[in-house]
């Protein structure tokens, strides 16, 4: 016998014994939706219990597999809020199935609000996450009485809002562009509507919100803080239907039905607000030709193409007017499309293609009829292509791979008409990415989930100049590269780590570690954010932004699941932060980089949260204790500072309350540190001119804020096609004047004197709207 026989015989037994053990395995596969409208169910649990008991959750797509022994069992299949499907199997080959889940009658003794089964919230190896129901954002009380989740993504424990009348957020210590905004997979670079009061997101299209605090899985990529992944409904492939609202501000109206019924559907939703008709009504002739609204469009549709291939083809468009009497004019607006290929390979295998379209942009008219005309217009876009597969090996591993690559383009400042400023060139850049994870069962009580994302970003030449800086900040060399040519190119490697250890059966243990990369940049020198902040891209001055988070957590259930508790805390270190120098106006029309410094960051914190999930009252209870700080040389003599997100206390207090089956009530409590500002700390006179003299960046606090929403909601009769509803409601009850501005002036009665003056914005506003669905 040869030495290669020897080697031969052990591996032809490993492969028999293999092939012995497969085959008394088999795999049940399938997807799982909603029996009355259709729409593929994310997180649904599939169980089959017998003479042992394995389970999986359908994914982002409503796919599932999973792979046990040969036998007889009984398949449980579980989503909350819909009635438990039980049925036999005689499991001695693969088997796929359709599986359709029949929602819940609303029953007062058991209102769910969770979208996730009633033990995942210990099970589960992921930190950092929350999964926010339609349910739930639909009850929440907000300005206006229009349902915004991000209003409602505010109110969680590490969330901040970054002020009234803005729809900017910041996560666990991060700026507002730190936080990666997804539509059905499409980066959406400004989420506001009216300069922040509103978000872009219209709730009658939103199928499913998740919101990654920093520990974000392998396939996200490009944000520093979190991911906010917003997936929009499919449409009902049952039968057509309506529904809609009317309020006092905005009106709104959805559209659905089968394109082929079982095979295929669609859905348009738009929304618009109609102040400016309000505007139009006025006697004074400046006010009477402004303008002030926004509208916005949803559009999906899907086809199943045989047993393994679906198509779906989404889109959004949102715009917004502001103008002035003819005299300034803003608008902006995202514009954004998703084509996604679905194929099952086998069993095992799932696979999902996107080609997405992401464009943002604005323009600024300036109009005075006697001397001046002028147009400034901004953009960026991006065209992204991504391959994901998911793969099912067996019971106690799911693993996902893929890459994406995204082509950005910045146009930093066009202008035309009277301008002497010439406009700034377009920038180029190509950002790519590959990446693995698996969510591993190590055994009944450890599970972990552990990947890498390997990120490329490339710096690409065309009409920009690239820079060389002295220390001191002034542009020693101007260099040119030609269109397409590769300037620089960063490479990263993003390892992300987390696991959870059951305690027990209602309290677990868990612990997480990420690096995330950012390689664009959004500036502003202004107190609030605004949609003409400018993005950057990285280049040969400006670096990718990193950080490495490490969190640590106890999360238990309480009173048979009924109640969530959880613990977490975390310390983010980041590096390569950008901030802007005294004086920096980073609006204008001079290079960029020598108005940036760049140094490190630091956030850490606390995060509690109580919710209840079930009986007439629902809701949670949300505090935050945390630091957010920067060091850059050139800025506080280069000692540590707060940044402008820094809080130190968050507190929120959610409550909804069903009185029987007609009313509803709910209600909202915030109350947070102010934010960090510049305030002078002297001032002098130029010219008879107040100057006023800044020391220290961020060394003063905003006063606190806090406020108490309430809503009610009555439904009205309801008829065997048709139902509707009542919802009132009334923002800041208690009429708190929160400070949204301190601006400083000259004492009129004393110029030796300062005087503070502060802007607030609202005060008991009270809100109306009807609600229709047919």
């Amino acid at each position: 016998m040869t030495i290669k026989a020897l080697y031969l015989i052990p591996l032809l037994i490993f492969l028999t014994i293999f092939e012995i053990s497969a085959q008394t395995k088999h795999t049940i596969s399938g997807y799982v939706k909603d029996a009355q409208t259709g729409e593929q169910l994310i997180g649904t649990t599939i169980k089959v219990d017998g003479a042992t008991s394995v389970s999986t959750t359908s994914n982002e797509y409503g796919f599932f597999s999973l792979t046990t022994q040969s036998g007889s069992y009984k398949l449980l299949i579980g989503s909350v809020g819909y009635i438990l499907d039980t049925r036999a199997i005689n499991l001695d080959k693969n088997i796929q199935l359709k599986i359709s889940l029949v929602p819940q009658d609303n029953n007062l003794s058991e209102v769910v609000i969770s979208a996730a089964p009633k033990d995942e919230h210990v099970r589960s190896a992921k930190m950092g996450v929350e999964k926010l129901s339609m349910k739930e954002i639909d009850r929440v009380p907000v300005l206006f009485g229009e349902r915004d989740l991000i209003k409602v993504v505010q109110l969680l424990p590490g969330v901040k809002s970054a002020g009234e009348g803005n729809s900017g957020f910041f996560v666990r210590g991060g700026a507002a562009d730190q936080n990666l905004i997804l539509l059905d997979e499409a980066i959406v670079y400004n989420p506001s509507h009216l300069l922040g009061f509103f978000s872009t997101f219209n709730s009658d299209a939103i199928k499913d919100v998740t919101l990654y605090k920093g520990n974000t899985p392998a396939q996200y990529g490009g944000r520093l803080s979190s991911v906010m992944d917003v997936k929009m409904n499919e449409g009902n492939n049952q039968k057509l239907s309506v529904n809609g609202g009317i309020g006092i501000i905005a009106s709104r109206l959805t559209v659905e039905g089968p394109i082929v019924k079982d095979k295929g559907s669609f859905l348009i939703s738009a929304r618009r607000t109609y102040v400016d008709a309000f505007l139009k009504a006025s006697s004074d002739t400046v006010i009477k030709k402004s303008a002030l609204y926004f509208y916005d469009l949803n559009l999906k549709a899907n086809y199943q193409f045989g047993e393994n291939d679906k198509v779906f083809l989404s889109g959004y468009l949102g715009q917004d007017k502001l103008g002035l009497g003819g005299l300034f004019g803003l608008d902006w607006g995202n514009k954004t499309a998703t084509l996604r290929w679905n194929h099952q390979f086998s069993p095992k295998l799932f696979a999902n293609t996107s080609l997405i379209y992401s464009d943002y942009r604005y323009n600024i008219d300036l109009t005075n009829s006697s001397s001046f005309n002028g147009k400034i217009t901004s953009q960026i876009k991006d065209w992204n292509l991504k391959e994901e597969f998911s793969f099912y090996p067996n019971t106690n591993n799911t693993w996902k791979f893929g890459v994406n690559s995204i082509y950005h383009t910045i146009k930093p400042g066009e202008y035309s008409g009277d301008f002497t400023l010439k406009s700034q060139p377009y920038t180029h850049s190509w950002e790519n990415a590959a990446y693995a994870s698996n969510e591993w069962k190590a055994s009944d009580r450890l599970k972990v989930e552990y990947g890498v994302r390997v990120s490329a970003f490339s710096v690409l030449g065309g009409d920009n100049n690239f820079y060389t800086l002295n220390p001191a900040g002034a542009i020693v060399d101007t260099l040119h590269y030609g269109k397409g040519k590769i300037v620089k190119t960063y490479l990263n490697v993003e390892p992300r780590f987390s696991a959870a250890y059951q305690l027990n059966a209602v309290s677990s243990f868990k612990a997480a570690y990420a690096r995330n990369t950012q390689s664009l940049h959004q500036l502003s020198n202004s107190a609030t954010s605004s949609p003409t902040d400018k993005w950057v891209a990285t280049n040969n001055i400006i670096k990718p932004e990193t950080s490495d988070q490490v969190s640590l957590g106890y999360f238990r259930n309480l009173k048979d699941n009924a109640f969530e508790f959880s613990a977490e805390t975390y310390y983010k270190v980041m590096n390569n932060q950008v901030d802007y120098r005294d004086g920096a106006n980073v609006r204008s029309n001079d290079p960029i980089e020598p108005q940036l410094l760049f140094g490190k960051g630091r956030a850490y914190g606390i995060e509690l949260l109580l919710r209840k999930k079930t009986g007439r009252l629902t809701g949670w209870i949300g505090y935050t204790l945390s630091r957010s700080e920067k060091m850059i040389d050139g800025i506080n003599d280069g000692d540590w500072y707060a940044a402008r997100q820094d809080r130190t206390h968050d507190l929120s207090v959610v409550g909804m309350y069903e009185v029987n089956k007609k009313w509803s009530l709910s209600a909202t409590f915030v109350y947070y540190t102010g934010n960090a500002v510049s305030f002078p700390s002297g001032k002098y006179y130029s010219d008879n001119q107040v100057v006023f003299l800044y020391t220290q960046r961020n060394a003063y606090r905003m006063p606190a804020y806090h406020r108490l929403d309430l809503s009610a909601t009555c439904k009205l009769k309801e008829r065997k096609n048709f139902s509707s509803e009542l919802a009132f409601g009334l923002y800041n009850a208690y009429g708190r004047e929160n400070a949204y501005a301190i601006t400083f002036r000259d004492n009129p009665d004393d110029r030796s004197r300062t005087q503070a003056v502060q802007t607030s914005l609202f005060r008991f506003v009270p809100s109306f709207s009807y609600n229709f669905k047919f």
